[in-house]
């Protein structure tokens, strides 16, 4: 009898297994396809160097192309004279040290000073204050749905994050002005942000859940709103800790480039920017180049700003070859371009070299990597990830050649922190430019009146903002 149970028993659970949903034996690792993915690779010489250098080495250093590098230089035929470096350290700040490293410069001829900086940390501060309240006011406008809802996800995945993008950066020094970096230097979680960001999330989502609670049980608009209002109190002190109390005034002095003390001075934020940046920043438009996606149209993404009372960034897509002619008119007008780019592809940070071909990483493992942009873009292997400045061209027989790129990793990578990036590399690589709208043709700016198609914010061009 126990024997016959125990057959039951075996049969049932063959049954179950059997039935599972989704189990199916073809297309399955067989032992049949085991065998002949065995039989396929063959330990010759040239596969067995192979195995014992990959195995033991850094992949980067042993794809390498010391052909490739030994063609390479770093001379340009045009410069934009700029002086120094900063440094974003350990944050994805990039977009905000790339625009305000095209201001300083002009800061610095006002004040007639060799080396200015402005203080990133304090428009830091308000970024991520205003980023804050954008995702709460998101939380509530969104809590008749259900956590479940795309967007709903989205925003909980992304409440708090470092990154963003040129009308950002707009947005803040129209609202509260900028201050020399002295005034506001950088802390330990302005230059290292992972552990702010972790904490001041965790709390924000726990906002969140109240919210949608307080909704769900009838609240009214006006009581979010207060409760918002004191959860934002609690983000102002986090925010107050970690980064230190942004000034309303300061008193400033400095010594010009002559040596010459100047008499101390006292500014408002705003009052500041205004006697040091004679820049129209409004004059700046997006252009993209996104492959796969109609060309010559106007596009926004949603949730592509950091306040809720500002628009989001609207760009025009257009052919590479119309954005790297426009960064060409621009840079030999000595206007640096702002733009954005997958910096981790192809490029060298110790070399200061971004270059197409850069690593044979097809040779080395015998196989064929190769992607258009179209197809990077639309299957996730590429998205931009950094943003940088354009300040120089090497152009020969009328065409660019290569274009000198100011990062923000400090001095110690590239060139003095300056990186030699081959036109092939920004063709293939560089998906947006803000460039001022006098160098754009008539045509391409008569789109940016019409209406903007709004994309999702988990759109792939959206993958700078929020990284």
């Amino acid at each position: 009898m126990k024997r016959y149970l125990w057959l039951l028993v075996v049969l049932f659970v063959h049954a179950a297994f059997a039935a599972t949903p989704g189990g199916d034996e073809k297309g399955a690792l067989t032992p049949q396809v085991i065998r002949e993915l065995r039989s396929s690779f063959t330990l010759d010489a040239a596969t067995r160097s192979a195995l014992n250098a990959v195995s033991q080495n850094e992949i980067p250093s042993l794809a390498l192309d010391r052909l490739v590098t030994a063609t390479l230089d770093k001379n340009f035929s045009h410069r934009i004279k700029t002086e120094g470096v900063t440094n974003q350290q350990k944050s994805g700040r990039c977009w905000l040290f790339a625009g305000l490293n095209i201001m300083r410069p002009i800061a610095a001829r006002a004040l007639n000073m060799k080396m200015f900086e402005f203080s990133q940390n304090y428009l830091f501060f308000w970024d991520k204050l205003e980023k804050a309240n954008l995702f709460l006011e998101s939380i509530i406008r969104t809590a008749d749905r259900p956590v479940s809802d795309r967007e709903v996800e989205w925003l909980l995945k992304h409440p708090f994050p470092d990154g963003g993008q040129w009308n950002m950066v707009l947005a803040l020094v129209e609202k509260y002005g900028a201050v020399p970096k002295d005034v506001m230097p950088e802390s330990k979680n302005s230059s290292n942000t992972g552990n702010m960001n972790k904490m001041i999330s965790r709390l924000l989502r726990k906002d969140a859940a109240a919210l949608r609670d307080m909704h769900a049980g009838g609240a009214s608009r006006s009581d979010l709103e207060k409760r918002k209002l004191a959860m934002l109190k609690e983000v102002y002190r986090m925010l107050a800790l970690h980064l230190g109390v942004p000034p309303t005034s300061f008193t400033w002095r400095y010594k010009d480039k002559d040596g010459k003390l100047g008499e101390p001075r006292t500014y408002t934020p705003r009052e500041f920017l205004a006697a040091t940046v004679n820049l129209k920043l409004e004059d700046y438009v997006c252009l993209h180049n996104i492959p796969g996606r109609p060309y010559n149209r106007l596009y926004q993404i949603e949730f592509d700003r950091n306040m809720m009372d500002k628009p989001n960034m609207t760009f025009v897509n257009l052919p590479m070859e119309t954005l790297a002619d426009i960064t060409r008119k621009s840079v030999l007008a000595d206007e640096p371009v702002w733009f954005g780019c997958d910096v981790g592809k192809e490029s060298n940070s110790k070399l200061g070299f971004m270059k197409r071909n850069l690593y044979d990483y097809d040779d080395l493992y015998g196989v064929d990597f190769a992607m258009t942009k179209e197809q990077r873009i639309w299957y996730q292997e590429s998205v931009p990830t950094h943003a940088m400045v354009i300040t120089g061209v090497d152009i020969q027989d009328g065409k660019p050649v290569k274009w000198l790129v100011e990062n923000s990793w400090g001095s110690k990578v590239g060139e003095k922190g300056y990186f030699t990036m081959y036109d092939d590399w920004f063709r293939e690589y560089t998906y947006s430019i803000i460039v001022n709208k006098k160098f754009v043709p008539d045509e391409v700016l008569k789109l940016f009146k019409g209406k903007a198609e709004m994309l999702p914010p988990w759109d792939p061009m959206f993958a700078l903002e929020w990284q």
